[in-house]
């Protein structure tokens, strides 16, 4: 008994300090109230990341990817420069160019999936970084890691909105995959990428058209992982070599009481329920146990535009593709046992495995549409995280870029009813 009150304490301190990286259940959107500007109330706390939307189901998702190969997509993340603009230099002129043009610049977010602003000196540091975004009207919320992991802030201070991108010397030679911001059953609607210090060598912040992914995957894979859904495993427990010392004939009962005992600490934790299955892991084949998310569709209708996206990690679960870039880059380094335990894969809906062919696909069709955007103090990526992937190559040296989470927006609700805004969008396009 001891020996398993061992390793069950382990887990219950991993779970603590566990973050499930993007994984969500069907639950359906709710109305969450928008904090104060955060500028002015830097100590209140933000509202929670919304609940994912998912959007109505698709009846023909073929017809529906050859509608939008042949009516074309829109220029992706275009750049907005302070130079271009005559405002370099002048904090105040560039303050007042956001104030002034909110609404054409969330036009053009819905329009473009990702905004990329250059030469702006206002954003170098926090406190302009925040101002530039309330004067677009964008709305804060809590990072959707909140309810598992403490992300930690950029400046170090409860309830702040502005977060630590990864930027862990121990992570650097460690290939962020292409993804969405999704984790639990929530989802944010926005976010703002800001660069306080560029990474000597790489570090590039890396973007790609969820549209655009949507529009080149081969038609009959599309077919096949929207009919089957896809379900990811969001955690690794390798804790449990010990039951295999056990006599046989009680190392089924007791794997029967730990998986309900870890199932339990596991679901009173995250806000999606996870089933745990057995397996074995690691190049010893310890038994461990694997927690499994609900399955979801990796295309959904956007919340505003209703245009499909690409919702799917799995450029960054794969533990395949993520074993194949190992090989290139280097393996991380782990360095603490929340970072052991947080191992991701993913699965079709229905538990298969995708073929090495399919996953040699997606690898491709992913990296066919990611932009490399290499960022200098101050610059912003304003990405939709509905229709925007995000990632990070690896580099050397000193690396500071902070997000900020955006539940919505202002005029977020006007623009679903708006005709003449959402064909504005459309002519965008």
């Amino acid at each position: 008994m001891v020996r398993f009150l061992v390793p069950f304490a382990a887990l219950v301190v991993g779970v603590s300090a566990f973050a499930p990286s993007h994984t969500t259940t069907s639950s359906r959107p709710s109305l969450v109230l928008s904090a104060a500007s955060v500028a002015e109330t830097p100590t209140a706390e933000p509202p929670l990341s919304p609940l994912t939307s998912w959007g109505d189901q698709i009846s023909d998702i073929t017809s529906l990817q050859e509608k939008v190969r042949s009516d074309g997509l829109p220029e992706f993340a275009p750049t907005i420069s302070a130079k271009e603009l005559g405002i370099a230099g002048d904090e105040a002129a560039q303050l007042k160019y956001f104030e002034d043009n909110a609404m054409e610049i969330k036009t053009k977010l819905q329009a473009h999936a990702a905004v990329v602003f250059r030469d702006f000196e206002l954003m170098k540091k926090q406190d302009g970084f925040q101002q530039m975004y309330g004067a677009i009207g964008m709305k804060p919320c809590l990072d959707p890691l909140h309810s598992v992991s403490a992300r930690p802030t950029v400046d170090g201070t409860k309830n702040s909105p502005v977060y630590e991108a990864v930027n862990k010397e121990s992570r650097k030679n460690f290939f962020i995959g292409m993804h969405n911001e999704f984790v639990g059953t929530r989802a944010p609607r926005a976010a703002a990428f800001v660069c306080f210090k560029a990474a000597e060598t790489g570090g590039e912040f890396l973007i790609a058209d969820g549209r655009r992914m949507f529009r080149d995957l081969d038609p009959q894979l599309v077919q096949e992982l929207y009919q089957r859904s896809i379900r990811y495993s969001v955690m690794e427990l390798p804790f449990f070599g010990w039951i295999d010392n056990l006599p046989e004939p009680v190392q089924n009962p007791i794997m029967g009481v730990v998986r309900g005992l870890v199932s339990a600490a596991i679901n009173a934790k995250v806000d999606f329920s996870v089933e745990l299955l057995w397996g074995e892991g690691g190049y010893d084949n310890v038994k461990m146990l694997q927690a499994r998310a609900p399955s979801q569709p990796p295309i959904v209708l956007h919340p505003i535009t209703g245009e499909p996206t690409w919702f799917c990690n799995v450029h960054s679960h794969s533990s395949k593709l993520r074993k194949d870039r190992e090989s290139v880059y280097g393996a991380e380094r782990f360095e603490d046992g929340a970072s052991q335990i947080n191992k991701s894969d993913m699965f079709f809906g229905d538990d298969g495995e995708l073929t090495e062919e399919q996953l040699k696909q997606l690898d491709e069709v992913t990296m066919k549409n990611v932009q490399f955007v290499k960022m200098t103090e101050g610059d912003v990526v304003l990405l939709d995280n509905y229709k925007c992937m995000h990632g990070r190559n690896v580099f050397d040296g000193t690396r500071k870029h902070g997000v900020a989470w955006f539940e919505g927006w202002e005029g977020e609700e006007d623009m679903k009813s708006d005709e003449s805004l959402l064909k504005t969008v459309r002519m965008m396009a």
